[in-house]
């Protein structure tokens, strides 16, 4: 399960339990909006309480991601996992958003919030 929330340009996605394709598809939907009307958005994605996730899911994942990569702004992940540290890592391999990990929300959100120089 997933909870979803934009404010302005931040989608802040918490991930509770198993995230699933159909999960994945409410955020991809999610994101597809906002890149339709010009939107460069920020993500912040909270896997701390993520207890896993189904394959099908993770190709899903793959494909957005090359197929998007160049969408963001800058992509937060808060997580204490380091599986998922070593994952989002990897990402960086196909999205050109500056991706950061963090294990504190606050300094995921100040980092967020921080004006990037034109």
């Amino acid at each position: 399960m997933i909870t979803t929330e934009a404010r302005g340009s931040l989608l802040a996605i918490t991930v509770l339990g198993e995230f699933t394709l159909a999960d994945f598809k409410e955020f991809e939907d999610l994101v597809l909006g906002k890149v339709s009307h010009g939107a460069t958005p920020d993500l912040l994605f909270d896997l701390r309480e993520m207890a896993g996730f189904t394959v099908d899911m993770a190709w899903e994942e793959i494909k957005f991601s090359r197929s998007h990569g160049g969408d963001f702004r800058r992509i937060a992940v808060i997580t204490d996992s380091q599986w998922v540290t070593w994952s989002a890592w990897l990402e960086q391999l196909f999205v050109s958003a500056d991706l950061r990990v963090f294990d504190d929300q606050d300094e995921a959100m100040a980092w967020l919030s921080e004006e990037t120089a034109p």
